[in-house]
């Protein structure tokens, strides 16, 4: 009875293996209707599952090792496989990425405007922006009526120079003289060296004679070499001499109110460059002032057949008293 009960019981689990297999082949439909015994009838017993079937239910358990077609497959694609699902999961993250990017600015709203700084006038407080507006108005009128003031000079004769022509002569002369000599015909062939002495007392009563100085040779070595010289430099003298020869006869007579005030431009030129030279000496006063001009025509050029003199001519003027508003300016 023993040898039988063991004989039927290890037949029974290899028919239960084999069944089970089969079930297993045929899914899970066959295998929930085919019942819990697989000889029919024989009555269900309860008995407790023998070490075989314990042993297959935790190999079923644990995870399946991976089939023959799964490593055929993973042997035929590579390693490129892998690395296009990584790529996929990198490319749903970057898309998914926008749509919060875009959620987080609508939480954020727009961003705020800075307001640019202020710069120029605008930045000034309000009492210097109305001291720069004043100041810029008083400019542009200044500009506006010496424009004004030189076209009338230029301009022919007409109503308001006939009216004004002395305040218009005030203000141009001799700073912003104009005239058209560069464009002329015969434009200016000659040298003019303007040049000027005087007659100074000495501190014991005597009277000496200086010698001559050229103010134009001084007022060439200060612009020799200078690129930015001064108006004074390059004008005043040669302006004011213009205007005296313009203003006057062949024999130093003045014609006409402008004569004179050339005479009184020019005494004043000269009292200001012999204090400036120290000529009077310590203890000394210039009393009267001398000028003559030093003229010497201009070579042509090589290729010319014009043939010119190269004799020096020189034009002396009478003596001018230095006045006592002269000599305060000298002092000043």
């Amino acid at each position: 009875m023993d040898a039988y009960d063991t004989g039927s019981d290890a037949r029974q689990g290899r028919d239960e293996r084999e069944g089970r297999a089969e079930r297993e082949r045929s899914g899970p439909s066959e295998r929930e209707g085919s019942g819990g015994s697989d000889r029919p009838g024989q009555p269900e017993r309860s008995r407790e599952p023998s070490q075989s079937e314990k042993s297959e239910e935790s190999e079923a358990s644990e995870p399946s090792e991976p089939s023959e077609r799964t490593e055929r497959t993973e042997r035929t694609e590579g390693p490129g496989r892998a690395d296009r699902e990584a790529g996929a999961a990198v490319g749903v993250a970057d898309q998914a990425a926008p749509s919060s990017g875009v959620a987080a600015e609508a939480v954020a709203g727009p961003p705020e405007e800075v307001a640019e700084p202020r710069t120029g006038v605008a930045a000034l407080s309000p009492r210097y922006q109305i001291g720069a507006v004043v100041a810029l108005a008083v400019v542009a009128v200044a500009v506006c009526a010496h424009i004004g003031l030189v076209f009338l000079h230029v301009a022919p004769s007409n109503t308001l120079t006939k009216q004004h022509g002395a305040a218009v002569d005030e203000w141009v002369f001799p700073e912003f003289e104009q005239n058209w000599k560069l464009f002329a015909p015969n434009p200016l062939q000659q040298n003019v060296s303007v040049q000027v002495r005087a007659e100074v007392s000495a501190a014991d009563g005597s009277i000496r004679t200086t010698g001559w100085y050229d103010l134009s040779a001084e007022d060439g070595r200060a612009i020799d070499g200078n690129p930015l010289p001064s108006h004074t430099q390059q004008n005043e003298l040669r302006r004011a001499w213009d205007f005296f020869v313009a203003t006057h006869d062949s024999d130093n007579r003045p014609v006409g109110l402008r004569g004179t005030l050339s005479e009184t431009y020019l005494r004043r030129i000269a009292v200001l460059r012999l204090d400036r030279a120290e000529a009077a000496e310590p203890g000394g006063v210039v009393e009267r002032v001398q000028y003559r001009s030093r003229t010497t025509n201009v070579k042509p050029p090589s290729w010319s057949g014009e043939k010119v003199s190269d004799r020096v001519t020189y034009r002396e003027l009478p003596w001018w008293p230095a006045s006592t508003r002269e000599k305060e300016g000298e002092a000043a």
